[in-house]
């Protein structure tokens, strides 16, 4: 949704009458995830994609009629072979697609994400019955089909707090950037924490770890990392979002190192539960030592973290691929 949040806070305020498009299911090969959305208007407006062309026009056809009927469709479209290649659907594949009219829920939900907060829509694939609630779930961030009900969560933007500016941390916020997450560097040390080293980082504070965690939103759109490999700054890091529903806690440090951290946490009483959501020595294992491939492994274990990956190998997994 937020793709098309712009086109569709305009279309409403010029009272244009619109069709939603959700991507609800897929098979084979598939160029757009599931949640993914094309908004058309009846004066023959487009914005968003449900498979990066190859149905669009079939999918355009399909709003105008869910439009004039004021009736929602289930649409299922298959890709042959042929088309597919011609596409990028090497597999060819099968698509479902839920057209809906643009309601008052939906406005809600766009009222919501524009003030920067959290938003579940949940729809109903048979009889077109939507709500949407303030907040998401914790888990994967990404949309489901549970029966015959559609669930989109629609977290804030992701935002990826890195503790400690230290050499690992510059390529870190780099592939971040990249990635299209919002960055903070925290550093209590001024000549770490420069926009020399982190001319890209939206925010640079120098502060202790904990003062500068109270001014940020902790909340499961939130992705930590603690890099300072310090007592004195990894565990008042520690302290401030062991206790919060953030999407990710990672720690650098051996495991023994990480086991003393938590022996020092448990004194104060943290709980078991909580210690284990530190991901403690942090990141995948790549097998490269350099602060690239470090930084690399960090965030290839956020990524599978966020859409509940396993971190395995493709070739060794069953899960559908994405052309």
């Amino acid at each position: 949704m937020r793709e098309v949040l712009s086109e569709l806070k305009t279309w409403t305020e010029n009272k244009e009458e619109i069709a939603l498009a959700t991507v609800v299911e897929t098979w084979g090969s598939s160029p757009r995830p599931l949640g993914s959305k094309m908004v058309v208007t009846r004066s023959g407006k487009m914005a968003g994609s449900v498979s990066n062309g190859c149905i669009e026009g079939a999918v355009f056809e399909e709003a105008q009629k869910v439009l004039k009927a004021r009736e929602p469709k289930l649409a299922a479209f298959g890709v042959a072979d042929d088309v597919a290649f011609s596409v990028g659907l090497a597999c060819g594949g099968h698509i479902e697609v839920f057209i809906q009219p643009f309601g008052p829920v939906h406005e809600q939900l766009i009222e919501l994400l524009d003030e920067n907060r959290r938003a579940t829509l949940r729809t109903n694939l048979v009889t077109g019955e939507a709500t949407v609630s303030e907040g998401t779930p914790s888990g994967s961030e990404l949309a489901r089909r549970e029966g015959d009900w559609f669930i989109e969560p629609f977290r804030r933007p992701a935002h990826l707090i890195i503790v400690g500016a230290i050499h690992i941390a510059i390529p870190l916020h780099r592939l971040a950037k990249l990635m299209g997450y919002r960055v903070t560097v925290i550093d209590a040390r001024a000549k770490f924490a420069t926009k020399e080293r982190f001319p890209e980082a939206d925010e640079l504070i120098v502060a202790w770890p904990d003062e500068a965690m109270s001014n940020i939103t902790l909340d499961n759109s939130a992705y930590v990392v603690i890099l300072t490999h310090d007592p004195k700054f990894d565990l008042p890091a520690l302290r401030s979002v062991l206790g919060k529903d953030v999407g990710y806690i990672g720690a650098i440090g051996s495991r023994k190192t990480n086991e003393n951290r938590f022996a020092a946490l448990r004194a104060e009483g943290f709980t078991e539960d909580q210690l284990s959501r530190v991901h403690g020595p942090v990141g995948l294992d790549l097998g490269g030592r350099g602060a690239e491939e470090t930084a690399l492994g960090i965030l290839a274990e956020i990524t599978a973290e966020r859409f509940g990956g396993s971190g395995s190998f493709m070739r060794e997994t069953r899960r559908p691929s994405v052309a």
